[in-house]
């Protein structure tokens, strides 16, 4: 008896030395700035397991913004940040092998008093306006480009401007040091929150210069060869982000539990700052490029080399598609 047990021993350790071994989820690093509302996603997926049920590990490592990130990325410290497709592009035209995968089409607007006058643009003339950002920011130069279409008007030449950061650009407009103000959607939710208006959404203006406004701006940026390595990631994280929209989307409950996390002053401020979330989620299914090439088109036109450097083109591969 003693020796058929040694024998059914010897017998299962063979049978499990012969059994495929299975591979470890790939860990996936990603550089993001925690104080930053990416980060209620990335919490989201790694919080509920999306990244594990959809067979990655999403380990995120904190940075300043996104000029740290992008250096990181390109240094190889990384395999993802999050950046605009533009970005891509010209990283793509320089010989880079990056890829977007789409998170967010939420843009901003120009804000103005609750009590403003301004009904347009133009009557911001002699005005002072807050731009989040530099000359070339991109919502800006949506912006310039239809005040000239729509109504006539150099928006440069007639107002004075102020460029700075998010937080310096939103304490300036409430402190009534601004007529108006171009800011990041999630700091013009809290200046919505706290009694500014659109005047003029950076979506509207974009749409009366024949843009896409379902164009997503930003996305997850993926280093090619780590995509290459795992022929399904790209499709995994795209699983995930989407998820993880869609728990909030009908969650309260995870709404409440990233609630610290977004450092609402208030409850009409998470609540603008929800809404403003939600309706950044981009639409299911591949990015147009032809849409993506006519932006492209205007943004070579008003940035010129200092946006896009010498990209003429849209470059392959720039967006990755379902099933790639």
């Amino acid at each position: 008896m003693k020796g058929l047990i040694l024998l059914l021993g010897a017998f299962t350790a063979a049978l499990l030395s012969l059994a495929p071994v299975r591979a470890a989820p790939p860990v996936l690093r990603a550089a993001l700035q925690l104080s930053g509302t990416v980060n209620w996603e990335a919490d989201t997926i790694r919080h509920y397991g999306l990244d594990t049920s959809n067979g990655f590990s999403l380990e995120v490592i904190d940075v300043a913004g996104a000029p740290a990130a992008q250096i990181a990325l390109l240094a190889g410290d990384v395999d993802m940040i999050v950046s605009d497709w533009l970005w891509v592009a010209r990283e793509r035209a320089a010989g880079r092998d990056f890829v977007f995968i789409p998170y967010s089409r939420a843009v901003g607007g120009l804000m103005v008093p609750a009590d403003s006058p301004a009904k347009t643009l133009a009557d911001l003339k002699g005005g002072k306006i807050g731009v989040a950002g530099s000359p070339i920011d991109k919502s800006w130069l949506i912006l310039r480009a239809y005040a000239q279409k729509v109504e006539g008007i150099d928006l440069s030449a007639t107002t004075e401007q102020l460029f700075g950061a998010p937080p310096l650009i939103y304490k300036a407009a409430l402190d009534g040091e601004l007529q108006g103000a171009l800011n990041f959607w999630n700091f013009g939710a809290r200046m919505q929150a706290a009694g500014m208006r659109t005047l003029v959404s950076v979506e509207q203006a974009a749409q009366a210069l024949g843009l896409d406004p379902e164009t997503p701006l930003l996305g997850y940026v993926v280093r090619g060869p780590v995509l290459k390595a795992s022929p399904r990631l790209g499709e995994a994280i795209a699983a995930a982000s989407r998820e993880a929209k869609e728990r909030l989307a009908s969650d309260p409950a995870a709404w409440e539990r990233i609630r610290p996390m977004m450092k609402a002053a208030n409850d009409a401020e998470f609540e603008a700052l929800r809404a403003g979330f939600l309706a950044g989620i981009p639409k299911r299914g591949p990015v147009d490029e032809a849409a993506a090439a006519r932006m492209l088109a205007l943004m070579t036109k008003l940035g010129g080399a200092d946006l896009v450097g010498d990209l003429k083109e849209l470059p392959d591969g720039v967006f990755h598609h379902p099933g790639s």
